[in-house]
């Protein structure tokens, strides 16, 4: 795996992923953890090919400006750029775009994991 790695995710504002039904916020517009959600799909899913049988990655660390808001209907896409490889930590540059103009954009960090062993690390709590 190198850096230079694109991914990209799209959805469509529904009332399901607005600030007030996820509880983030009291209006009909896009909610930030949706688009935290995006772009951590969009970031997964470009290094996905990448890894070895059993692997995967968890999502460590997302630091991002959500700049405008976005009405019910209009589309979204979240893309992700790798800029780094640190043994096992991955760092993704983050930019979200409606329809219109950017509406997000920050820094995101995953681990790669090996998805039995973590899972059964979470599930002996």
């Amino acid at each position: 795996m190198n850096t230079g790695i694109m991914g990209e995710a799209r959805e469509t504002v529904n009332e399901n992923n607005t600030a007030l039904k996820m509880k983030s916020g009291g209006l009909m517009v896009y909610a930030t953890p949706a688009m935290i959600a995006l772009a951590e799909q969009a970031a997964y899913k470009s290094v996905e090919p990448y890894l070895e049988e059993g692997q995967g990655t968890v999502g460590t660390l997302m630091n991002v400006k959500h700049m405008a808001a976005t009405p019910v209907g209009m589309e979204i896409t979240a893309k992700s750029e790798l800029t780094s490889i640190e043994g096992r930590k991955l760092t993704f540059k983050i930019e979200v775009f409606d329809e219109r103009e950017k509406i997000g954009e920050g820094v995101h960090e995953r681990f790669i994991v090996n998805n039995e062993k973590f899972q059964n690390k979470a599930n002996g709590k």
